[in-house]
């Protein structure tokens, strides 16, 4: 009885980081508060181990990493257009995420892990324009809220 009991202990020790981790929806948008071609929120600051999910509220949308922007050692990914995708993230950091058929028009957001170092992060300087306008203005929200 006691190998049971220690072994359901330590199960619950095991498990429980994953237990407390949040789910975050993400819509993608035709149109949003903020303009058209939009993820709604825009950025968001979590915790190590939440997850985010990227809801196609409209067609023809999809998140994937943003290479450019993205940190070295974590795995990319690339959610398939018209699907809902689920993507934890573990490692403290600042994530760029795109809408690859809508970069062009801007259609990107930022997510912080942990407490990121805002200042380090290698800030892409080959984007397009208003991609590049709205992660500007997205990290500016981000340390607005800090």
């Amino acid at each position: 009885m006691l190998r049971l009991t220690a072994a359901v202990c330590l199960a619950g020790l095991t498990f429980a980081p994953l237990a407390l981790a949040e789910v975050h929806d993400v819509k993608m948008l035709n149109r949003g508060a903020d303009g058209a071609m939009v993820y709604e929120p825009d950025h968001l600051r979590i915790a190590p181990g939440d997850s985010v999910r990227f809801v196609p509220t409209h067609a023809s949308h999809n998140a994937a990493t943003l290479p450019a922007l993205w940190p070295q050692g974590t795995e990319p990914f690339k959610g398939k257009l018209n699907q809902a995708t689920e993507q934890r993230f573990s490692e403290p950091g600042l994530y760029g995420i795109q809408c690859i058929p809508h970069l062009a028009m801007g259609m990107v957001m930022l997510i912080e892990v942990g407490d990121a170092d805002l200042n380090a992060a290698q800030w892409p300087t080959d984007l397009p324009t208003r991609a590049a306008a709205r992660l500007q203005a997205q990290r500016a929200k981000l340390e607005a809220g800090r």
